[in-house]
């Protein structure tokens, strides 16, 4: 790895370093982190799932994504809101995610939640992304020294708060940050690495909810 973060894979590719050339750590790095999404169900997932997250690594979370999706119902929002103490419980006894009742009992809330964003905004997608940051908030250039320097940004403080204020449960600005990140509100794919000028083109031809 380069000091800009840039590792070149087997491929002969130019890629951020953070995949560390795991396979599914890199199917995740080329073809989902970063790229524009807005989809309701996947942000409501996202951001769950970055809240499970805490204290862990998201490699942990990815390779067990899909255990997640059965437990909570696809995170079909509008499902996980009816969950009760059985469900908790249920979560508790599964193996194949994060047994953590704070943060089972947080997705709950969230979803309870996101319901309520839904319904005054008309979509999940509407509130996050009218905090999409500027291009006079956006770094020159992105490289390993910015993006180690800033878990957070002022946009991921100022979402924070608000969510915090509207009731939800493990939205801290890292947390937040590292949304945004991955679906795409930013692009941090390193300067050098393959995915950027993709992204990039993706945002540009996006049509903002």
């Amino acid at each position: 790895m380069s000091a800009t973060g840039i590792i070149i894979g087997e491929d002969g590719r130019s890629r951020c370093h953070w995949h560390a050339n795991l396979p599914d750590y890199l199917r995740y790095h080329d073809e989902e982190w970063g790229r524009p999404v807005t989809d309701d169900t996947r942000l409501f997932e996202k951001i769950c799932l970055e809240g499970f997250q805490s204290g862990l690594s998201w490699l942990t979370i990815l390779r067990k994504r899909e255990n997640f999706r059965a437990a909570f119902s696809g995170f079909d929002f509008e499902k996980v809101a009816h969950f009760g103490e059985g469900d908790v419980a249920r979560c508790l006894a599964d193996a194949g995610i994060i047994r953590h009742r704070g943060k089972i009992v947080s997705t709950i809330n969230n979803a309870k939640r996101a319901i309520e964003l839904r319904d005054e905004f008309g979509s999940l997608a509407h509130y996050f992304w009218r905090y999409e940051p500027g291009h006079n908030e956006r770094p020159a250039v992105v490289d390993r020294e910015h993006i180690v320097a800033n878990p957070t940004t002022p946009t991921s403080v100022v979402i924070s708060k608000d969510l915090k204020k509207r009731g939800w449960t493990f939205v801290g600005p890292t947390t937040v940050y590292a949304f945004m990140q991955a679906m795409g509100l930013v692009n941090d794919h390193l300067e050098g690495c393959f995915c950027r000028p993709e992204v990039e083109a993706m945002r540009a031809a996006l049509v903002r909810p």
